[in-house]
Order: structure tokens, then sequence, then C-alpha cells
């Protein structure tokens, strides 16, 4: 039963690297640090002057949306950096897998702001409506290439017998 779960930790290896040099890496790497680039260009510039123009209400469902597009976008970031020092080499495969690597903060990221966003700046309601898109496409990565998986052909429920009845001597 070992060398299975070692086969499929290899596997998951393979998996890793082989996202880490593909297109889609490319372009998920591109289109995240610009979006990360173009958001803090938005906040500290014309979404700054925008939200001094909102009523009290508005500008603290400002506040509290931006600080969800920061928290999305910084994740979202430091997913795929973890992604390309696998990528350099400068980190195992392996090691990505660990949880503190994984895209984290869900309960923040994917939370729908209870306050009105009508009266949000448009330009804010795009940048939080391209985080999220981009936010669900890397947490589906993410959950793809980290879950565990059970070696081909195995079932999963009878592996699990099975390592009971290892344990207990069964």
């Amino acid at each position: 039963m070992t060398d299975g779960i070692a086969t499929g930790a290899s596997q998951g290896a393979h998996v890793i690297q082989d996202f880490a040099r593909s297109e889609l890496f490319d372009r998920t790497f591109h289109e995240g640090m610009e979006l990360v680039e173009e958001t803090a260009t938005y906040l500290d510039g014309g979404g700054r002057q925008e939200s001094k123009l909102l009523s009290r209400n508005a500008a603290l469902a400002y506040a509290s949306e931006s600080m969800r597009l920061t928290t999305r976008l910084m994740q979202v970031a430091s997913w795929l950096l973890v992604q390309r020092a696998v990528r350099e080499g400068d980190m195992p495969p392996e090691a990505a897998c660990e949880d503190r690597y994984r895209l984290g903060a869900e309960d923040v990221c994917r939370a729908t702001g209870s306050e009105s966003c009508e009266d949000l700046p448009s330009g804010l309601l795009l940048l939080l409506d391209r985080s999220e898109r981009l936010y669900d496409r890397v947490r589906h990565l993410d959950r793809r290439m980290y879950v565990e998986t059970a070696p081909e052909g195995a079932h999963p429920v009878l592996a699990q017998y099975d390592r009971l009845r290892t344990a207990f001597g069964a």
C-alpha cells in the first residue's frame, strides 16, 4: 500500500511540474500579475478619488470590497509565484503541496459582500468581477492539482478497507 501512496505522490509531482511548464500557467500567471498591477494602480489613483465622492455607507462598502479584492489577488499571486518557483527549480513540487502554499482565505475571497454594490464605482466592480473569476479558476487548478488521488485502478472504498485491515491486523 505504501508503494501506491508513493506512486500517487510521484504522479502528483509530475502534474505540478507539467502545469508549471504549460502555456496555461503562462497565461494565468501573466493575467494574475497584470490584474494585481492594474488593481494597485486603480486603488492608489482613480479608485481613491472615486471613493471620496461616495456616501458614508457606500464608502464603507468600498473599503470592505477593496480589502476583499486585495486579499483575493494576493492569494492568487502567492499561489502563482509558488508555481513559478517549481517551474524554475527553486522549489520541489512536493513542497508546493504543503498547506501553507495552497490557495487560501476562501471564506474571505469567495464571500459576497453584504453591502449594496450598486453604489460602488464601476472600476471597482469590474476589478471585483475579474478577480473573482481568476480566483475561481486558480481554486479549480489548485484543487485539481493538489487533491490526493488514489492510484489508477484502485477503488477508494476498497483501498480504505485495506488500510484499516492492515492497521488493525485483521
